[in-house]
């Protein structure tokens, strides 16, 4: 997901039990503004203690050291990260902490966690119009959860077929065009040049996360460019009324799914899933592909003496050029910023929304997200650089709009990945055939009817 994305009022309102005045709440609001300390402020301030939930896992170190950065700024104010292993156990972590009655102040999540708990976390709604002003069109619309804004974007992702242009040229031997791969068939004869060439043509990560909610999770993003068409998909899936095994757009991923496995560089032992280890491999052309996000740029902007060029092309799902999804890269905003309306202080949630302004409006916080981490910010004025070309190429589509919105997942019960991606790697070593994996798929989605 991987299977991932991954990413309010002023810091005036971190000091709201000031006794001070409105020229001191002006003082504040400056601050926020350029991401200096307010002068004289620390001297009053209450001091409060924020918890951050981190599902984006690859990025903990960074958003440690932001937490730092703004403690430094505000020493009232001191952030805890509660880290959580990259794919692993993510919700029943989160899960725990709202049972034990300590949620996190902050957390970063999938919004099909956010809408499940929804109860739990506060309204935005008195902050979209800022936020409106200072994000790219559509962002927060994309971000809303049944009309309501409950978690604040702070980055949006792309993911298809990565590729390593050295890897691809030196093995073809000459130019690489991605413009000549539009169908199933132009994948597969490019695939053959590659092997042929003595690399290995793709990298399958092996994860539940990675088969489920990416690969597979892109049957219910396909049906329909609209968000609502697929909700009803899926309805018509918990019904019964579907027969995937009929599907187009199933059959379409699983005949590319097969071409994949033909030809994974992992294909010995696919279910290792060593996402650090996939990605460096990737990244200094053990694999001349590699389904993934452009989120791994976390792991392969660091690497020493990795390839520098990098791109992106469609996973394409049949031999019809024109077909949806053959021109597209699967795009949306995967993590939102979300502040707990359960068991936090008024002050701790006002102080909340300024950290979380100050982050993606500041040039340090910026320079953690677009910088550090490598991720895009679909945000307008942007001050730091992307150093992340996998992300550049992904945004090329987004500019063209050739995007498939995959925002039908905020919708689907959050156990999806884990239990079809689980049937995903069955098929993937063999031991449930296509007709096996449809009926493992179909049956999850029955146990849901009428939920």
């Amino acid at each position: 997901m991987r299977k991932g994305a991954s990413f309010t009022i002023c810091l005036a309102l971190v000091f709201s039990l000031l006794a001070g005045c409105s020229k001191s709440n002006s003082t504040s609001n400056s601050a926020a503004a350029t991401g200096e300390p307010a002068k004289g402020e620390t001297q009053t301030a209450k001091d409060v203690k924020l918890t951050f939930f981190n599902t984006s896992a690859e990025a903990n170190t960074v958003f440690e050291e932001l937490f730092k950065t703004y403690h430094e700024l505000n020493p009232n104010v001191t952030i805890e990260l509660i880290p959580t292993p990259i794919g692993g156990a993510q919700l029943e972590k989160f899960q725990s902490l709202l049972a034990s009655g300590n949620p996190a102040t902050i957390a970063n999540l999938d919004p099909g966690t956010i809408l499940q708990y929804k109860d739990k976390f506060l309204d935005l709604e008195s902050d979209k119009a800022k936020y409106e002003g200072l994000t790219k069109p559509g962002a927060i619309e994309g971000a809303l959860l049944d009309g309501k804004f409950l978690g604040i974007p702070w980055t949006a992702q792309g993911y298809g077929l990565l590729y390593n242009k050295r890897a691809v040229e030196e093995a073809i031997g000459g130019a690489f065009d991605p413009a000549t791969v539009k169908t199933r068939d132009d994948l597969e004869a490019l695939f053959k040049k590659i092997e042929a060439g003595g690399t290995a043509p793709v990298m399958i990560h092996g994860a539940d996360w990675s088969l489920g909610a990416h690969y597979l999770g892109l049957t219910y993003s396909l049906q329909s460019q609209k968000v609502d068409d697929n909700r009803k998909f899926v309805e018509e899936l918990k019904n019964g009324k579907i027969s995937l095994a009929d599907n187009p757009q199933f059959t379409g991923l699983m005949d590319t799914f097969d071409l994949l496995k033909k030809y994974n560089a992992r294909k010995s032992d696919p279910l290792v899933a060593d996402y650090n280890k996939d990605s460096a491999d990737f990244a200094k052309g053990a694999s001349a592909f590699y389904f993934m996000g452009d989120w791994t740029w976390a792991v392969i902007g660091t690497l020493e003496g990795r390839d520098k060029e990098f791109g992106i092309i469609p996973l394409p799902i049949s031999n019809n050029p024109d077909d949806f999804g053959n021109s597209q890269v699967a795009y949306s905003e995967p993590k939102l910023f979300a502040i707990d309306n359960s068991g936090s202080t008024p002050e701790q949630q006002e102080a909340a929304k300024a950290f979380i302004e100050w982050t993606l409006t500041s040039q340090q916080g910026q320079d953690a997200i677009i910088t550090k981490m490598g991720l895009s910010m679909p945000y307008k004025d942007l001050k730091a650089k992307s150093s992340n070309v996998i992300s550049d190429a992904v945004s090329s589509y987004v500019d063209q709009g050739k995007t498939v919105n995959i925002g039908v997942i905020n919708y689907l019960p959050q156990d999806y990945w884990a239990k079809t991606g689980a049937s995903m790697q069955k098929y993937l070593v063999g031991k449930i055939d296509r007709q096996g994996l449809a009926q493992e798929v179909q049956d999850y989605w029955k146990s849901y009817a009428g939920k």
